[in-house]
């Protein structure tokens, strides 16, 4: 098939995300000296499988990314099927409300209405230190947007979770990439009302989009560049110009910073904590850019530092994962990885998507149905 070309970097980025998600998940909550007692003076350099019970598990960034996955999947699935009712950040939103669903305490409950495959998956109801912004926007039942935010966050909550719509479409052209954009921004929106929460989530699906399916050739910071460019002016009159202005000096500040000489913690400190998302988004732009060719040092200098590491570890894993490709990781990364068969086959739906052409409903399987029209995981995830 014409898109299996696409797969291995559509897998790495999902990967990738969970795989920097597992690393910086034990240090998230520790400044840099505690994390250097606790595992060395160069901080924590592989996963810590004690914090896990012997997995690597991942936090509630990688779970809400492939919630993500499933509301645009589901989407597309109903829209292939004649069913076009609302956007893609529709569908998306009631995939979070699921999401909150295994976060709520209540016990796993198998036979509870649901649309999303991913609720029968018993090892995604665990709380992983889910944010505070999206239990409260969430649980409201209301769904933010750009025009009628919920709130003023510009929690990092937005931008850790919107690479799985760089991943799964393929812009024919400058105005459908500009769609795409908007529409990364508006399922940041669900639930982060402040520009600096929803903005950099249009930029990663961006430079997302363009390690997949762009002009390979195109080097990873002219993608950085050609991401703020478009962002930027889509942009230039729906946000205030401050804003933009902030978004822009950091990203600068990462690009500079990158080629410099000195220590990968106080460069990353030098550009924040990463709680926010622009500061969350430039610290993985930094390690990206600092690493181009090394997923390893990447993923490792995102998540050392006293801040949110695991979001800036998800964060630069989804960057590199796409354009460096699943095959490109190192298998050490791909061991006691919680979940990674649930991981790879939504990597593997997103490639592929329901149907070859549009229409043409002969050609939705019974175990595409079974996940995407009625919600069910499959025998092989029944317990």
């Amino acid at each position: 098939m014409e898109r299996s070309r696409f797969l291995d970097r559509i897998r790495g980025s999902l990967i990738g995300g969970a795989i920097g998600d597992a690393l910086g998940y034990p240090v998230e909550f520790m400044m840099w000296e505690e994390i250097q007692r606790g595992y060395g003076v160069d901080g924590i350099q592989s996963y810590d499988l004690k914090f896990g019970g012997g997995s690597a598990i991942f936090s509630d960034d990688t779970q809400m990314s492939l919630f993500t996955a499933n509301g645009i999947l589901l989407y597309e699935t109903r829209r292939r099927l004649g069913d076009d009712r609302g956007a893609v950040s529709d569908y998306v939103h009631r995939a979070y409300r699921e999401w909150l669903k295994t976060q709520t305490w209540g016990g796993f409950d198998l036979n509870s209405e649901h649309l999303c495959w991913l609720y029968e998956i018993r090892g995604l109801h665990h709380d992983r230190a889910p944010g505070g912004t999206c239990l409260s926007a969430l649980r409201s039942g209301r769904k933010g947007t750009i025009e009628a935010p919920l709130n003023r966050s510009k929690g990092c909550g937005g931008v850790m979770r919107v690479a799985p719509l760089g991943l799964r479409f393929e812009p024919k052209d400058e105005a459908d990439q500009r769609r795409l954009d908007r529409e990364s921004a508006d399922i940041a929106a669900i639930t982060h009302g402040h520009p600096l929460g929803y903005i950099p989530a249009a930029i990663l699906t961006h430079i997302v989009g363009l390690g997949v399916y762009g002009d390979w050739t195109l080097s990873l910071k002219g993608a950085v560049d050609e991401a703020w460019t478009s962002v930027k002016d889509q942009f230039k009159d729906v946000v205030p110009s401050n804003y933009l202005a902030e978004m822009e000096e950091l990203l600068v500040r990462a690009e500079t910073l990158a080629e410099a000489p000195g220590d990968d913690e106080e460069h990353v400190e030098a550009i924040g904590k990463g709680w926010t998302g622009d500061e969350a988004l430039a610290i993985a732009v930094y390690c990206a850019l600092r690493y181009p060719t090394d997923f390893s040092k990447a993923v490792v200098a995102a998540v050392n530092h006293g801040g949110d590491s695991d979001s800036t570890g998800a964060i630069v894993g989804n960057i590199l994962g796409a354009w460096l490709g699943y095959d490109a990781i190192e298998e050490k990364w791909k061991e006691n990885l919680e979940l990674k068969d649930v991981l790879l086959e939504t990597a593997d739906d997103l490639c592929f998507g329901a149907l070859p052409s549009e229409g043409e409903t002969s050609d939705l399987d019974e175990t595409w149905r079974s996940k995407y029209c009625q919600g069910h995981a499959g025998d092989k995830y029944k317990l």
